[in-house]
């Protein structure tokens, strides 16, 4: 058990009474990042030549929405995609995928009558790279077992359209049967990639952990809601933190303390605690934000923030947006601006504040998409417990063993000497506390 705990944290270090907690804190962190990166990058898709893609995964997972966050993310990064369902075994696959590509303008392929698989995917790929299309994406059928029918269809529809990459789509709750679905998909087609869906709630994802290890492959994008454009570009060490409770609260935290004034402060914080989210605190944060530099890096401090809104590269462009937000807002009264029912921006409002603001009522439309998706956000924290400057590390003091040995995937768990040697290690450390305290405020 001891050699166990070696392999992870230098024991030596921790006798010579270097700091604990970060030695701790970075031998775990730098582990999960290890298991997170196998070494590979999966397939890249080229403009102007036609790849196929195949998304494969269990009924639930989120499949068919997926391929469509995957084929609108990629169209407005200049590709011309489409979809094919060959999904024959779920009654309203075909009109889901539909319905969504209708939705983000996305050529479609399927049939209400072929029941072959095989047969709709060859003719709608060979369709598509007829049309030029140059990224057609394959859904298949999910199940809601590891049925032998499923790996045997999915085996076949991939030697007949030979897709350059195959993604395995996971739901993010999975925990730990990731690690044996993962490998049953991967017996039998060749997964390249993985997808995590559903991480709009806390901690969650553990299982990614155990689909790499399974698959070697490594994750490429999450979901983190409903919404076509709430999908991100993987990023190991947000991912890692969030999957270990920590964020970067601390990072967050110091530039609240920089840039809001300090008689706003406590205000703020405590709107942050009651997960009340109004236009007015949308609009005092956008003050604030345009202070803290690039919106990119504080949103990547927090889990579940989206850097869409200021993409690294097109800060001055992003910055010209938020202006605009707010000089829509400047045209809004009290009660709008105040209120959290989103019932309440009908047409004939969004019409005023449109020609009040000289914008298209489109603009403030989007405005609003954009105040509703930071909405949901800020909603999440709502109860938690926001620590004074300089005590980041009470936000995770609830962190003990248990929760550890739940977030960690099960063959690090073991690597460590299991629960027993989890707790053991916290005998090294000296106490539990820095144990329960060691991801709040380390080094970033």
């Amino acid at each position: 058990m001891q050699t166990n705990i070696k392999k992870i944290v230098n024991l030596d270090d921790l006798a010579a009474g270097h700091n604990k907690r970060r030695i701790i804190q970075q031998a775990i962190f730098n582990e999960l990042c290890k298991i997170l990166d196998p070494g590979k990058p999966s397939f890249t898709p080229k403009k102007g030549k036609a790849s196929v893609v195949m998304f494969v995964g269990l009924q639930g997972s989120g499949k068919t929405t997926t391929c469509t966050k995957y084929a609108y993310y990629h169209q407005k990064k200049g590709w011309r995609p489409a979809l094919v369902c060959a999904d024959t075994f779920r009654a309203g696959a075909f009109d889901q995928l539909k319905q969504n590509a209708t939705k983000a303008k996305i050529p479609f392929y399927g049939s209400y009558t072929e029941s072959d698989p095989v047969k709709i995917a060859v003719d709608g790929v060979e369709r598509f790279k007829k049309e030029n299309c140059d990224l057609i994406i394959v859904d298949t059928s999910g199940r809601h077992k590891q049925e032998a029918a499923l790996f045997e269809e999915m085996r076949q529809v991939s030697e007949a359209t030979k897709p350059d990459l195959v993604i395995f789509v996971m739901d993010s709750s999975i925990g730990q049967a990731a690690f044996d679905q993962a490998q049953a998909f991967k017996q039998s087609v060749s997964v390249g990639a993985v997808i995590v869906t559903k991480m709009d709630g806390h901690a969650k994802g553990g299982g990614a952990l155990s689909a790499v290890a399974a698959t070697k492959s490594p994750v490429i994008f999450i979901g983190t809601g409903e919404h076509m454009d709430e999908f991100e570009v993987f990023d190991v060490k947000p991912f890692v933190s969030r999957l270990l409770g920590m964020g970067d609260w601390s990072g967050f935290m110091d530039k609240i303390h920089e840039v809001v004034p300090m008689d706003q402060q406590p205000e703020l914080l405590q709107k942050l605690s009651e997960g009340n989210f109004t236009l007015r605190i949308m609009y005092e944060q956008f003050q604030n934000i345009l202070k803290m530099g690039p919106i990119s890096q504080v949103f990547s401090m927090l889990p579940g923030f989206s850097a869409e809104l200021m993409p690294k590269g097109r800060e001055k462009e992003s910055s010209a947006k938020i202006k605009r937000y707010m000089t829509m807002m400047d045209s809004m009264t009290d009660e709008e601006l105040d209120s959290t029912n989103p019932k309440l921006m009908n047409e004939s409002r969004m019409m005023r504040i449109a020609r009040g603001s000289g914008r298209h009522v489109r603009e403030v439309s989007e405005m609003l998409e954009e105040y509703k998706r930071l909405a949901k956000v800020w909603s999440k924290m709502k109860g938690l417990k926001i620590p004074k400057k300089g005590e980041m590390s009470a936000l995770s003091r609830n962190m003990n063993a248990q929760h550890m040995s739940k977030v960690l995937p099960p063959q690090m768990l073991k690597q460590i000497g299991g629960m027993g040697g989890l707790q053991n290690l916290m005998k090294q450390m000296g106490s539990t506390k820095d144990m329960m305290g060691m991801f709040g405020g380390g080094d970033k």
